[in-house]
């Protein structure tokens, strides 16, 4: 039996091309329904077209991806359901900027022409990301690639939308909604950026229609003043009780408007008394709806100053903001101004800010959708990990508003509701009609707004599989095992998709919602390719390679929490791959002209190699059971640690001799277990590093089928020795107290010295004299005596203890000299320190006046300075020959 000889230097680009591809040609991602097997399925959380891969997207799909990995070789049929979102208002913004560069609008060129257009962007540029998705690893079933504006997709929409219709779920009204006048659409409030902006706080004073005086209000927009149809105060306040149900006089507009209570009113904003312009601002909405006001709208769609603005019509907001003011001063209805920084609404996609606008919109009903959804996560139907998310989840379900589902763009799932021009007759329909049922005029016209981008997404989890027929798919893998995706998109999509699946599918559309770390940068800051925060993941995979960036955003994982990004890890995963290249290569060698030898299992096995099968059980433990917990950092220490620490440093060190002697069958028996270690360690770790593992399986004998569709390992309880392991890592608690002090007194890490070890029982000497090879070699000791406890003990030598043993370096001549001279240089620097530390904390200003933190920092210091010195003193009175 021999190996494939390996390059001496892993090459990470080519691999993963070569595998890949592999993967592909075999099929390796695709899943069928299969009764045979327990369904285990992810759906992505889809990626606009318009995007290139980030570092969320990264980190999102390597879950996604060593999920699905792991489960596949557990058995399971595991499907991963790729696709990419339309992206509506991203996507139109794209095209619309290309259409002006040759001074053209969607409008020259019509409706249907303009979406053919966007189409021919999305065939020629919305598949980038799909490739780097593919570069990054992700085993997902291609054949199965879904986009949310494809037929299957729009079919489910379709269906999702009428028979919510039907229901008088979905209604058109006017309401106060977020408008972005640059992109001309509405946005749902998670679509809306808050920025806090350096703004004016103006107090205008309301003269009373009759006598005297009046009241004043303070606002942050004068412009809107000419929309006021009241001014409110609270009920309960005091100052303001006896002007409810008086009059007051709109400034500059001579309106007279009625004085209302309401309780929504802060009474310590401002002047406690509040304008209310029911058209703009989404409070007064609510109080104007309360009271029965009547509602102004006194800007457009473009943000401009409409007639009802009389003679400000066809100015900005700003200007007019500017103007208006001026002209109350003059007026003297400005009382004052005040600098007031406040949270100001921008559109997620241009920047724009945010006009509060009273318009007809689409919306969907969401108290009967969120009641179920609200239970099913109450009663653990769908299980959010970290569970601290079900609260989240919880309070902005139940405080659900109405959803605006409706947007003035082109692009997008068109709303299928027909109104005809003759009769007023409207229905929805799965098939576009060309006249009106009801009276059969041609005039019957598709309503023009498109719906938000997220009620498709809603419908993701099933329309992916086939939805609204009933396909195998959809008996077979829905609800779907698990949503990995980021806390910021919870109400965006989780809680959409949890609604609309138990409307449709009467079942929840996930068991587990796993929201993982937000990467920040290194500075904390929210990653930002505009604002120069970002970094690129295709770049890190140049510079690092793709197992080596998969692994440390593994690595840096942990549970909820977010974390910055550390070059210093990618750095440290490189050295990873390139430490199990190097060490599989060393096996890989010596596997050479090996015979069809026996199993391991049928030799003698000593302690060192009972103890790394215990260890290589155990990680198959650990690493099985942090997956299950959705612990994935835990998951990649365990793999790190067994790997680097307990196989590479301690056990291939530990048997290298073994290849440079004469002992045949002791050679067979370790290549063997490092066979065995080895075969279950890029089991472990190929969901967390896909290519270089498949890449090392096809190099071990005999090993024909793909890393990607083997078994994972299951541990075997008859190899966990206790016994063997506190055995060997007592053998390398010596080794380590050795080499600490050599390291002391600088001993070059290649030269010889000797050393004494001394043992309290019979059972310590046993196991040190059965190690007495491993220790000489390791600690480069030559000669080693191990005794039991005595008398005899070097009078003169550095020493450590190890449990109930002491190791002794002796030192005579001119190396206890330097030591010694080098001990008392030492607690001179120390005394010195101690005295000036003292002095300090004696200080009762410095105890006082210094941050907490600061003086336990202090005292901690000083008591270490305290053991260390005592620590000096008892060495140097053991080398200076004292009684200790």
């Amino acid at each position: 039996m021999t190996t494939k000889e390996l390059s001496k230097v892993y090459q990470p680009v080519s691999r993963r091309a070569k595998w890949y591809d592999e993967w592909m040609r075999a099929n390796n991602f695709t899943a069928k329904p299969d009764p045979s097997r327990k369904p285990f399925c992810i759906v992505i959380p889809p990626p606009n077209i318009t995007g290139s891969l980030h570092m969320g997207h990264a980190l999102d799909n390597t879950i996604q991806d060593l999920l699905i990995r792991w489960k596949r070789m557990e058995g399971f049929a595991s499907l991963w359901i790729p696709g990419t979102d339309h992206a509506g208002i991203a996507t139109q913004t794209v095209v619309e900027k290309e259409l002006l560069k040759e001074k053209k609008t969607r409008h020259d060129l019509g409706r249907d022409e303009f979406v053919r257009k966007v189409w021919k962007w999305r065939d020629e540029y919305g598949r980038t990301i799909v490739q780097q998705l593919k570069r990054l690893g992700a085993s997902a079933d291609w054949s199965r690639e879904r986009f949310t504006l494809d037929e299957q997709c729009s079919k489910s929409v379709k269906e999702a939308f009428i028979r919510l219709y039907r229901k008088g779920w979905i209604y058109r009204g006017k309401y106060i909604i977020n408008w972005c006048p640059r992109c001309l659409t509405a946005l749902s409030d998670l679509e809306v950026e808050h920025e806090d902006i350096e703004g004016k706080l103006y107090y205008v004073k309301y003269p009373f229609a009759k006598g005297r005086g009046g009241i004043t209000i303070a606002t942050t927009r004068p412009e809107t003043i000419l929309a006021d149809t009241a001014v409110a105060v609270n009920p309960d306040d005091n100052r303001y009780k006896k002007y409810i149900g008086k009059e007051v006089t709109v400034p500059l507009a001579g309106r007279k408007v009625p004085v209302i209570a309401d309780p929504e009113v802060k009474t310590d904003f401002g002047t406690g008394a509040l304008k209310i312009t029911p058209a703009h601002d989404p409070v007064d909405f609510e109080i104007g709806r309360r009271h029965n006001l009547p509602a102004i709208s006194v800007l457009d769609s473009r943000g401009k100053m409409n007639e009802e603005a009389g003679p400000y019509a066809g100015m900005d907001r700003d200007k007019c903001r500017k103007v208006f003011t001026e002209d109350l001063r003059k007026g003297g209805f400005l009382i004052k101004e005040e600098e007031y920084l406040h949270a100001v609404g921008h559109c997620y996609r241009c920047n724009t800010v945010i006009e509060p606008y009273l318009s007809d919109q689409w919306f969907v009903k969401m108290k009967g959708l969120a009641e179920p959804a609200i239970k099913a996560v109450k009663d653990e139907r769908v299980r959010f990990i970290p569970e601290r998310y079900t609260g989240t989840y919880l309070y902005w379900m139940e405080n659900i508003r109405d959803w605006c589902i409706s947007r003035q763009l082109w692009w997008g799932h068109r709303i299928p509701v027909w109104n005809c021009g003759n009769c007023s007759f409207e229905d929805a329909y799965v098939e576009n009609p060309d006249k009106c049922p009801k009276c059969g005029s041609h005039q019957f016209i598709q309503d023009s707004d498109v719906l938000d981008t997220w009620f498709s997404s809603a419908l993701w989890p099933f329309s992916t599989m086939g939805w609204p027929d009933d396909t195998e798919d959809l008996k077979y893998f829905y609800p779907t095992s698990v949503l990995v995706t980021a806390r910021d998109i919870i109400f965006l999509w989780v809680a959409r998709m949890i609604m609309m699946g138990l409307e449709f599918m009467k079942d929840v559309p996930f068991r587990k919602v796993y929201i993982h770390a937000t990467i920040l940068d290194k500075e904390g800051r929210r990653m930002s390719k505009s604002k120069g925060t970002g970094i690129d993941p295709l770049e890190l995979f140049n510079k690092y390679g793709t197992d080596a960036t998969r692994f440390a955003l593994a690595f840096m994982t942990a549970q909820g929490q977010d974390i910055k990004f550390s070059e210093e890890k990618m750095e440290m995963a490189r050295n990873f791959a390139n430490k199990i290249w190097n060490a599989s290569r060393f096996v890989m060698r010596n596997m050479e002209s090996l015979p069809a030898a026996k199993p391991w299992k049928e030799y003698t096995l000593n302690n060192i190699d009972r103890w790394i099968l215990s260890g290589i059980t155990k990680t198959i433990e650990k690493v099985t059971k942090s997956l299950e917990e959705y612990d994935i950092a835990k998951a990649t220490s365990a793999l790190y640690d067994f790997f680097w620490d307990d196989f590479c440093d301690w056990y291939i060190e530990m048997v290298k001799p073994v290849f440079f002697g004469e002992d045949n069958k002791e050679k067979e028996k370790i290549r063997k277990i490092l066979l065995f270690v080895l075969e279950n360690f890029y089991k472990l770790l190929h969901p967390f590093m896909p290519f270089i593992t498949e890449e090392l399986w096809h190099n071990l004998p005999g090993k024909n089928k793909n890393l990607i569709v083997e078994s994972w390992p299951l541990p075997d309880a008859s190899l966990f020795d206790e016994k063997s392991e506190n055995e060997v890592n007592f053998i390398r608690d010596v080794i380590r107290g050795i080499r600490n002090l050599r390291s002391e007194i600088n001993i070059q890490p290649q030269a010889e010295t000797e050393a004494e070890i001394f043992a309290e029982n019979t059972v310590s000497v046993k196991i040190l004299k059965e190690a007495e090879s491993i220790i000489k070699s390791l600690a480069r000791i030559n000669p080693l005596w191990i005794k039991e406890s005595a008398a005899d003990k070097p009078r003169h030598a550095l020493t450590c203890r190890v449990g109930d043993t002491e190791v002794f370096l002796p030192l005579i001549g001119e190396k206890l000299v330097k030591e010694l001279e080098r001990l008392r240089k030492e607690t001179v620097r120390i005394n010195r320190d101690i005295e000036s530390l003292g002095s300090k904390l004696k200080d009762e200003m410095f105890i006082t006046k210094a941050p907490p933190a600061i003086v336990e920092k202090e005292k901690a210091r000083f008591q270490d300075l305290k053991d260390l010195k005592e620590k000096i003193d008892e060495r140097l009175k053991s080398l200076e020959g004292q009684d200790s």
